[in-house]
């Protein structure tokens, strides 16, 4: 049975308060076993509307669980997706740790729209005719729901990452932007250093062939809702590379090549 209006606002409230005092909460997989995918996503996009009613405003979205790897060990056979808040957007540079519980920084690409993209059946030309500009990205997901379940170390389950809109946390775009034609973005790569040391190197065909085939399905998952994703948005199409741990001190450099190179701190 889905969650009740009650219980999905309940949920989202925890999770908006968990981000305000910085203390994680419990798995809700954990605490009602029934839990769906959908129930998940009805509790991110509650959560979302609170933000909305406090004076956010929608700049974009963001897809996970993009490759093969991370879907075989979150056993789910499609990405999940998220919202992207103005007030999660940052220059390369100083980064609050403050901000954040438990950051972690994913490399990625970011496609900014011109026109709308709405429906199904959407191929990787049609978002690219509907692309601006690819820029390099960063995403930094968070925790407001533990990792770990604290008295099981049990690992939290999918529903409970999209409930967490999709852990996301905040957005670094920098590097150059670029027509989606101008670049074969399956080649495009980068590498990340963390304090100095190569902690991870990647390509955007590590994001389902293609980075533009997670946009495309995206626009498809936000038909049946009667949304699409609308010109001026950042859309960051899935991490290329496994997340890296982040504390305060901590230097980045991302290097994406010819895309350009960007470095930030966590302070």
């Amino acid at each position: 049975m889905p969650f009740s209006s009650e219980l999905i606002a309940q949920l989202a409230t925890e999770l908006h308060q968990s981000e305000q005092s910085r203390v994680q909460v419990e798995h809700f997989s954990k605490r009602y076993p029934g839990m769906t995918m959908e129930d998940g996503y009805a509790i991110s996009r509650a959560w979302v509307a609170h933000k909305i009613a406090e004076g956010r405003t929608v700049r974009g979205h963001k897809i996970g669980l993009t490759s093969r790897a991370m879907q075989i060990s979150s056993q789910i056979d499609e990405p999940d997706y998220g919202t992207l808040l103005d007030d999660m957007f940052f220059e390369p540079g100083d980064i609050p740790s403050v901000r954040f519980i438990a950051p972690r920084v994913e490399v990625e690409l970011a496609f900014v729209l011109k026109r709308p993209l709405e429906g199904t059946g959407l191929t990787v030309d049609d978002v690219l005719d509907a692309t601006e500009y690819v820029t390099p990205a960063i995403e930094i997901i968070d925790s407001r729901i533990e990792q770990f379940d604290r008295h099981t170390k049990v690992m939290r389950k999918v529903f409970d990452t999209i409930s967490d809109n999709a852990a996301n946390a905040g957005i670094i775009l920098g590097g150059k932007q670029v027509a989606p034609r101008a670049l074969d973005l399956p080649w495009c790569g980068a590498i990340l250093r963390q304090n100095g040391a190569v902690e991870e190197t990647g390509l955007a065909a590590g994001v389902q062939g293609h980075p533009a085939i997670g946009v495309a399905w995206l626009a498809a998952k936000l038909a049946p809702w009667g949304e699409r994703l609308e010109a001026g948005e950042v859309v960051l199409a899935g991490s290329f590379t496994r997340p890296v741990a982040a504390k305060t001190g901590d230097v980045f450099d991302a290097d994406y090549g010819p895309l350009g190179r960007f470095t930030f701190t966590f302070v």
